[in-house]
């Protein structure tokens, strides 16, 4: 446990950030997750409409520094990659 005061606020600030990115990490995978559930089962339209929150929720997990600005962009590309070929298979 820290002594000073100003060491002890930024455990306090450390924890609280901590807590946060954890939420989006999981937050995030997630919603990849059920995305990946939904192309594999077929349901375009299903996939087509949570693609925009999920590629909301990777930019504002790149911007805020959760992950690597290129992962979030790779995990986006992906993204719309995967809902085009399904879209295009009969």
């Amino acid at each position: 446990m820290p002594n000073k005061h100003a060491a002890i606020k930024d455990l306090r600030k450390n924890k609280k950030r901590s807590a946060k990115n954890a939420r989006m990490k999981t937050h995030t995978k997630a919603l990849m997750a059920q995305f990946k559930v939904l192309i594999k089962e077929g349901k375009k339209t299903e996939a087509k409409t949570l693609a925009p929150k999920l590629q909301q929720a990777l930019a504002k997990a790149a911007k805020t520094g959760v992950f690597h600005a290129n992962k979030a962009r790779r995990k986006i590309s992906f993204l719309y990659k995967s809902a085009a070929a399904s879209s295009s298979s009969p």
